[in-house]
């Protein structure tokens, strides 16, 4: 009886959390092991964690202006497709489906079945075999909630972010008063340049990244944004800052307590933290942590069904996920999709093979798309903009990212060479299916299917456009 549509309803403080609870996940429990592996030293790693950082400032602006200038949702699809074209932008598509997100979520998801189980096994380490099962029912979860309702979703995220920052001064609190009190043995030659090997600093550069990963999402839910012009600049910079000073101290209180080699040895990181200083908190701190990646997966699911959606509206993807559910107002089909990969890489992957082979083809595309705002600038210099940075922050931010993923071939070539296969392999479907059927303007082969398919989740197309 009611128009059916996207509705209005991430305010500024929804948009913060999620973004604060995006970033703030999985990353800061693994990725110290990564980068601190791959920068050969505690003081270098902190570097990478900074770097990092700022980094992802540099990002976060840029695609803060994108968000202001171009005002549809999608998040790097429909920069990349505005800017850059059809094709790049199906690419992204092809590999962010079959690679990136698949494998980022199922390392969020293995991240939250080890911590959730380490309480009962410890001090032994918890099977794997029951690590994976109860990642595959936490992901499950998430995405029953996101399919249910895009309000409760929200205030989950809001819930959780909260979480996510009490996790992370439980960690920072003990480790600042042992550092105050002298503890500072784990930073003697803290700049030791005999395990430096610049080629794995691509490595060390990706394990970071992937923890400030997140600062992005709200590009994705633009259309569902209340006033974002204003609310995407503020959420994304205040947010940003927070997470740098929330990692760089939550690093230095690892290494106060654990040192580098305690570090490289465990296999959940926070964990080991815990049982060296603050016992008490032995069973409580994993579940912070679970419950932090738990709402990782949200805000992974939440964002990427609406990146699907937006590519079946421009005719790059079957027309079923651009559909929303007649009651619900979520878009089922867009989030159901995503289960049978993330199952399968769930089953049979490595957290930092997973990584890696993922962070490759994500920051090629992000490099692609803040090139984009570049390219889009030159070519539309009336388009008015609320919120604009200043050029050598999406240059800069573009070079380090597409210099980055050159260097990684260098680093991990195996994993890379599957991930750019993996976009390659995007060309052919392009020019047989995506542009033929764009430039003839007809149906579907899979017409029957999708009306089939339609009739059992109850979805229809959305009414009116809300950008």
């Amino acid at each position: 009886e009611e128009a059916v549509f996207l509705r209005k309803k991430i305010t500024l403080l929804r948009a913060f959390s999620l973004l604060i609870g995006s970033m703030v996940g999985s990353g800061i429990f693994i990725s110290p092991k990564g980068v601190l592996k791959n920068s050969g030293s505690v003081g270098f790693s902190l570097v990478v964690w900074f770097a990092c950082g700022l980094l992802s400032m540099f990002g976060a602006l840029s695609y803060a202006e994108l968000g202001t200038r171009i005002t549809k949702s999608g998040g790097h699809y429909v920069y990349i497709l505005e800017t850059l074209g059809p094709l790049p932008s199906f690419l992204f598509l092809w590999a962010e489906f079959f690679a990136i997100r698949p494998a980022n979520s199922a390392v969020v998801s293995l991240a939250f079945g080890r911590y959730m189980l380490e309480p009962f096994f410890a001090p032994c380490t918890a099977p794997l075999p029951a690590v994976k099962l109860v990642s595959l029912l936490g992901y499950y979860m998430v995405l029953t909630l996101n399919s249910w309702s895009v309000t409760w979703s929200a205030r989950l995220q809001t819930a959780l972010s909260i979480v996510k920052l009490s996790a992370l001064a439980l960690i920072i609190v003990p480790g600042m008063m042992l550092l105050f009190q002298g503890h500072t043995e784990n930073f003697q030659s803290a700049f030791d340049r005999q395990l430096l090997v610049l080629d794995k600093l691509p490595l060390a550069f990706y394990a970071g990244m992937f923890a400030y990963s997140g600062w992005f999402q709200a590009s994705f839910v633009r259309e569902e944004l209340v006033r974002p012009e204003r609310n995407i600049p503020l959420a994304v910079i205040v947010s940003v800052i927070m997470v740098i000073v929330g990692y760089m101290l939550t690093n230095v209180s690892y290494y106060t307590v654990l040192g580098m080699q305690d570090v490289l040895a465990s296999p959940a990181v926070a964990v080991s933290f815990v049982q060296r200083a603050f016992k008490s908190l032995i069973s409580v701190v994993p579940v912070l942590v679970a419950l932090s990646c738990f709402g990782t997966m949200n805000g992974g699911i939440f964002t990427f069904s609406r990146t699907l959606f937006v590519a079946s509206r421009e005719g790059q993807w079957p027309p079923l996920f651009s559909m929303i559910h007649i009651r619900r107002h979520t878009p089922l089909p867009a989030v159901m999709l995503m289960f049978p990969l993330v199952t399968a890489m769930v089953c049979i992957g490595d957290i930092y093979h997973l990584m890696n082979f993922f962070s490759f083809s994500r920051w090629l595309f992000i490099g692609l798309a803040t090139l984009g705002l570049i390219v889009h600038r030159q070519r539309h210099p009336e388009v008015h903009s609320p919120f604009k940075v200043p050029l050598f922050v999406p240059v800069s931010f573009t070079v380090i990212c597409l210099f980055t993923v050159a260097m990684s071939f260098y680093s991990d070539p195996v994993n890379i060479s599957i991930g750019c296969t993996v976009v390659l392999s995007g060309f052919p479907v392009y020019y047989l299916i995506i542009h033929r059927q764009m430039s003839s303007r007809c149906h579907s082969p899979f017409y029957y299917l999708t009306h089939k398919l339609q009739l059992l989740l109850e979805v229809v197309q959305q009414e009116i456009k809300t950008y």
